[in-house]
């Protein structure tokens, strides 16, 4: 007996990223050594500390019963005292700030927490595909912020049309960005506030990216605006930062409205996470943070050996602000897709088309800086000897 999915999961968006892992896979079935720059999963383990403090605290009977639902205070207050020390930012730990199954799950939920069928949603074009499962979710409708080079992939809120900004009531925008590499600035930020008030916008900033700045500048938080808070939340993974994205735990800060909305939906999905996992995301998030320094090095390490490497090839780049991402331009005669593929097929390196991330990802590819620099020159090195720029 085979059963009909609702309405809602037919809705879903396909998947496009699975096509590419299955290509990967077809490929090094055939037995090549594929450089896989397709995907963003970190490479390195978690820092000995948080594991440690897992260890530990997995031992602790309390941990085995059911957590509180809205997660334990210690780590809210972790959240509060990481917010003022990083970003000069004060957080009220009980009201502004709701425990996440990972900064993806309250990414997905947002839209399904503030809006009812039809309403509007303003995503940026590229983006991460996750922003557009929440809202099919929710029933709601996109209207696409695209991002272009020449306005440093920020989207320009005078070139929206008035009658789809006057149904807006929910933005996502994301700095450092994915799959851009770029970074917002304090103006755009305060643009954005103004803009939000103006027009009763939710504002949802995904920072999953947060600690990956480089050049000795560091990525700003949207909650150190002036009003931010006011207009909208900030959604923080352990992910990147600490390499914990196999642990699944985020956070979200900021409005307490919003916040309050997603403490209740989470009171009907979940009992809260591991209390054991909470523990060790308050070390992580209180305790020394020179793993974070050091990775973020390494990253700037990789960038710039991967940067060079693919201008020595002739390949006219830009290095990214941030992320641990490239977003390099096609060459003349291929689209993103083809281009991939011929990588692919003939390079054995895997990118991933910029058009899985929007219609405005079309003419570039995406590759991460998530394996040695050896590596990523070897990729750059193939590439070369394709004889494509």
């Amino acid at each position: 007996m085979k059963f009909t999915q609702s309405d809602v999961l037919n809705c879903l968006p396909t998947q496009f990223f699975a096509s590419l892992v299955n290509k990967v896979s077809n490929v090094m079935a055939q037995g090549h050594d594929v450089i896989n720059l397709g995907q963003g999963n970190p490479d390195q383990p978690t820092p000995p500390h948080i594991v440690a403090a897992l260890q530990q605290a997995a031992a602790n009977p309390k941990y085995h019963k059911y957590s509180p639902f809205r997660g334990y205070s210690f780590l809210k207050e972790a959240v509060a005292t990481f917010y003022k020390r990083e970003y000069g930012v004060t957080v009220d730990p009980e009201k502004e700030v709701a425990i996440l199954f990972g900064g993806k799950a309250g990414l997905v939920e947002i839209p399904q927490c503030l809006l009812n069928p039809g309403d509007v949603v303003l995503v940026p074009d590229p983006g991460y595909p996750d922003y557009w499962s929440g809202v099919a979710l929710a029933r709601a409708e996109m209207a696409m912020m695209p991002l272009f080079a020449e306005n440093g992939f920020l989207p320009d809120y005078d070139g929206l049309k008035e009658a789809v900004v006057r149904k807006a009531k929910l933005m996502f925008l994301n700095y450092p960005n994915n799959p851009t590499g770029a970074t917002a600035t304090k103006q755009f930020f305060a643009e954005t506030v103004s803009f939000a008030e103006k027009h009763h916008i939710c504002v949802v900033h995904d920072f999953a990216y947060g600690a990956i700045g480089f050049d000795g500048k560091k990525p700003i938080s949207f909650l150190q605006t002036e009003g931010a808070k006011e207009v909208g939340i900030e959604i923080y993974t352990f992910s990147k930062t600490y390499n914990m994205a196999g642990w699944r735990i985020g956070f979200a800060v900021g409005n307490e409205s919003v916040i309050a909305a997603i403490n209740l939906l989470q009171d009907h999905l979940y009992v809260s996470l591991f209390g054991a996992i909470q523990e060790a995301a308050a070390v992580a998030l209180l305790e020394s943070q020179q793993c974070v320094h050091e990775l973020v090095a390494m990253y700037e390490s990789r960038r710039n050996t991967f940067i060079h490497a693919l201008r020595d090839i002739g390949w006219n780049v830009i290095a990214p602000a941030g992320s641990f991402f490239a977003w390099l331009p096609v060459p003349n005669g291929y689209t993103s897709e083809t281009f991939a593929d011929l990588l692919l097929e003939k390079a054995h390196v895997a990118v991933a088309p910029g058009i899985g991330f929007g219609e405005h990802g079309e003419g570039y590819v995406r590759t991460g800086l998530l394996t040695s620099e050896e590596r990523l020159k070897e990729a750059a090195e193939r590439i070369g000897r394709l004889q494509l720029f």
